[in-house]
């Protein structure tokens, strides 16, 4: 597994230990890039070098050959282990038959917790999953003060999460058009000119969804929200070409109140899905915490849910959920199938809400 991560990084470290709790020295929108693997209950991790080079350009250069890629995916990142990182992704996700899954995590998040749940999503909903790391563990400290300090952080890494986006998009982008010109050459190749140009344009996304039906999507859990709130919000965030077939805003620790206004700036091919569960206990610790009255917070407040282009979908009551923040966990999802397979479909880039009763005069599915 692969992680993006702008927190600080140490080369000569060891293991975990070479990625630390604060932002990078060179500054929060520096991303650097580990390989990671299961280790019994641990984690190796290997930092990743910024320039290609040894068995990293070597099996880089193997993988465009095997897809016929040419000298570069982007020419601008040719000689960045980003390409390494792309590639060998899409190599797992062909290979093993999976979708994509960028996950960005919440609260108090180390590193080992982040790889584990990362982990755990793959194991849950077989997507191929891709943690973005956000120094979210308070710079060391606990309680108040972490989750104050944690919210400075989400406001500090919104660039690093355009970047993130930005890059994503981009060899999604430069891989279908390569796809898109191998099925354009195969149209040529099998003589079917003749078709018209809306039966021409048809057959294309046709083929190509057989030839790589893979959907790419994205997961925010709880302080994550916020972190996508305030890029959206941001003058640097800027409206790109549909990135993710689903987004899924699950437990999010963001005010309820006008979150519409933000809300209605995301783009998805398929849905957009905010969960919510009244008896979230971090949710109400989050309120608290803040040392401040705080407004009710969208993951646990199913009123006012005004968002046009949202589905939002109680867990409220439901078997296995009770006080639950991350009710996607293999304790819950074992308990309520529904609950499991709500997500199983979401993650996976399809329509989650079918068979769900919905309440027209609450706005929401209920699980």
């Amino acid at each position: 597994m692969f992680v993006i991560t702008n927190r600080e990084v140490s080369d000569g470290g060891k293991g975990i230990a070479q990625v630390g709790d604060r932002v990078n020295s060179k500054g929060p929108n520096e991303l650097r890039m580990l390989e990671v693997n299961k280790a019994g209950r641990g984690w190796s991790v290997k930092v990743i070098p910024d320039k290609l080079e040894g068995t990293y350009a070597k099996e880089t250069e193997t993988l465009k050959k095997k897809y016929k890629l040419g000298h570069c995916v982007l020419d601008e990142f040719c000689e960045y282990t980003s390409e390494y990182v792309a590639l060998k992704t899409f190599d797992s996700i062909r290979k093993n038959k999976r979708n994509f899954l960028l996950f960005v995590h919440g609260f108090n998040n180390d590193l080992k917790a982040v790889l584990d749940r990362a982990h755990q999503l793959e194991q849950d909903y077989q997507v191929e999953v891709i943690p973005f790391s956000w120094p979210a563990n308070g710079g060391g400290v606990r309680g108040v003060v972490s989750y104050k300090s944690d919210k400075r952080d989400a406001r500090t890494s919104i660039g690093a999460l355009d970047r993130v986006l930005e890059i994503l998009w981009r060899y999604l982008d430069a891989l279908n058009e390569k796809n898109r010109q191998a099925v354009e050459k195969a149209i040529e190749d099998s003589k079917q000119l003749q078709m018209n140009k809306e039966e021409r344009d048809e057959f294309i996304a046709r083929t190509m969804e057989m030839a790589c039906p893979v959907s790419v999507n994205v997961l925010f859990h709880s302080m994550g929200n916020y972190l996508f709130k305030n890029l959206l919000l941001s003058p640097i965030f800027h409206a790109r070409a549909t990135l993710f077939d689903n987004v899924v805003m699950a437990a999010a620790d963001v005010n309820n109140e006008g979150h519409a206004e933000w809300v209605e700036k995301i783009q998805a091919r398929n849905r957009i899905y905010i969960t919510i569960n009244e008896d979230d206990y971090a949710l109400r610790a989050a309120r608290i915490k803040s040392g401040e009255e705080q407004v009710a917070r969208l993951g646990h407040y199913p009123y006012n849910l005004t968002a046009k282009n949202a589905v939002y979908v109680n867990f409220s009551n439901a078997k296995g959920v009770g006080e639950s923040h991350s009710y996607f966990e293999s304790k819950v999802i074992t308990t309520n199938v529904r609950a499991g397979r709500f997500f199983k479909l979401a993650l996976q880039g399809r329509v989650a809400e079918k068979g769900l009763k919905y309440d027209p005069s609450q706005g929401y599915y209920q699980v």
